[in-house]
């Protein structure tokens, strides 16, 4: 019962804390870059990384993309610069995703520990805030609806896997998730759009559909992906920041993985804002 509520306690603050921040623009990219900062810790501990370099790096990325995104008018080469970004951290996603269904360890040279870093961490906290900036207007509610579907997709993941899961997904990896559990957290993702669609007024019910099944998909791939480092890190959590919970990275992994492709989704239909 005492972990319990030392759980709910430490998640209640934690949505408090995005939710007060996420409205005002300048607090959100202190919030973001403060989240960032700590996840970088958390994961360049899984890896075995102790170069400080990685923090240099994320933070002249995030503050040059969230600076540009407070300009009223970015200059031509804004978009060129996160076109290359996007490509990047989608490649390196994507191979994430061929070491996840490998049997093997995720290989973790030097170099690829520098490229995880920098496109698997620090250009996911920048999409965060290109989400929140879409076409260059502050649309925090759009930021909003994302993590509203990572959450009620993690929780319906529980409940459903929980109540009525048999079948493994990913047994290796994570032997708790279910299929019948990522069946329910998708289930329950689509049921949340129409009223994120409804009550946010930033996009129609059939976009936020779509970036339901999106977000289910990849948030699920993300958990797993963070699950194997911390499996071959040997540990249960990446860090132990809040109680209950375990490490930032833990309850940020699923929309860290999930951002590129949402906004890779506005971009390609920049008419849905």
């Amino acid at each position: 019962m005492k972990e319990l509520s030392t759980r709910a306690i430490s998640g209640a603050l934690y949505i408090s804390l995005l939710i007060l921040c996420i409205y005002w623009q300048y607090a959100l990219v202190v919030l973001f870059l403060g989240f960032g900062l700590i996840c970088m810790a958390e994961f360049k501990k899984l890896i075995q990384l102790e170069s400080k370099a990685p923090y240099v790096v994320f933070v002249i990325m995030y503050l040059g993309f969230s600076i540009w995104c407070l300009a009223s008018s970015p200059n031509s080469g804004f978009n060129e610069a996160i076109q290359i970004i996007q490509v990047i951290t989608i490649f390196v996603q994507l191979l994430l995703i061929k070491d996840l269904f490998s049997e093997k360890i995720i290989p973790l040279f030097n170099t690829k520990r520098y490229i995880l870093t920098t496109f698997y961490l620090s250009s996911s906290f920048v999409f965060l805030i290109l989400i929140a900036n879409n076409n260059y207007i502050f649309t925090p509610l759009l930021l909003m609806g994302a993590f509203i579907l990572v959450w009620v997709n993690d929780t319906g993941a529980y409940l459903i896997g929980k109540n009525f899961g048999k079948q493994k997904l990913f047994p290796s990896v994570s032997p708790k998730k279910t299929v019948e559990g990522f069946l329910g957290g998708l289930f329950f993702a689509c049921i949340a759009s129409y009223f994120i669609a409804k009550f946010t007024g930033t996009l129609d019910f059939t976009y936020w559909l779509i970036l339901s099944i999106i977000v289910s998909v990849f948030g699920t791939i993300g958990d797993l992906i963070e699950s194997k480092f911390k499996r071959q890190a040997k540990v249960k959590d990446s860090g132990v920041i809040m109680p209950g919970h375990g490490g930032l990275l833990d309850r940020l992994d699923s929309i860290i993985f999930v951002a590129p492709f949402f906004y890779l989704f506005l971009r390609l239909f920049p008419h849905v804002s």
